[in-house]
């Protein structure tokens, strides 16, 4: 596991983005295509902008990248909490990538059940006999150490099988749809971006406290390739440590 720290969220937006656009740029030298798995939230904002920015935007061989999306609300696709329009709105719709190798969780006029099991044929698609699945899997944490739709306390996160999966979250009054860590830990990177002093004690709990996965999902994320985090000062201040 590889750890970075940045004294901001700015400045931490920036570090993930070079070393995104170096990750792009060094994979598409072996292969000929780039698997994303975008997150979704509030974080993933800034670093979609910057992505798209006149700054970033030209680095990247956009041709070559498929997109595919963690979770997402069962939703409608226009609807201000659909992770896909987010994506859309700060990404995709600004930079030259092709429509057909964009994969959103279909979430209109489709069974919760079903949409799981149709993203699940996709990736099978693209990743049966692969010796990895994602090139980059995107995740943020949230204040209670879930990542993806892994709640605490959820049965999904005891999901062994499946590659996406589907659940109700009674908190939240919706379905959700979600990959899975069967998949998600057969990636050759995986990235989580956490920022903010909110997110110091799960961060603290999830990196040094013992294993306890039903009480911080986060910690059930050991992929097959390289884990990373990037943090800011805030949410590392309690981390004992940093080095």
């Amino acid at each position: 596991m590889s750890l970075h720290i940045e004294p901001n969220a700015d400045a931490l937006m920036h570090a993930v983005t070079n070393w995104m656009v170096d990750l792009i740029a060094n994979t598409l030298k072996q292969q000929d295509r780039f698997t994303l798995a975008l997150s979704g939230g509030n974080t993933p904002k800034s670093l979609h902008l910057l992505l798209a920015s006149e700054a970033y935007r030209h680095k990247i061989d956009w041709s070559k990248l498929h997109f595919f999306f963690g979770d997402e609300r069962f939703v409608p696709f226009n609807d201000e909490r659909n992770n896909a329009k987010m994506a859309f709105d700060t990404l995709l719709n600004h930079v030259p990538v092709q429509p057909e190798q964009i994969h959103i969780m279909q979430t209109e006029h489709i069974t919760p059940e079903a949409s799981a099991a149709a993203y699940e044929k996709i990736l099978h698609q693209y990743f049966n006999e692969q010796p990895f699945s994602f090139d980059l899997v995107l995740l943020g944490m949230g204040d209670d150490g879930h990542t993806l739709s892994l709640f605490p306390g959820t049965a999904v996160i005891d999901e062994t099988k499946k590659w996406a999966t589907h659940l109700w979250l009674e908190a939240q009054q919706m379905y959700r749809i979600t990959l899975t860590a069967p998949i998600v830990n057969q990636s050759a990177q995986v990235a989580f971006i956490t920022t903010g002093a909110n997110k110091a004690t799960a961060l603290k709990a999830v990196l040094e406290g013992p294993v306890n996965v039903h009480q911080y999902p986060s910690q059930i994320i050991r992929p097959k390739g390289s884990l990373h985090w990037f943090t800011d000062s805030a949410a590392a201040a309690l981390l004992t440590h940093t080095a």
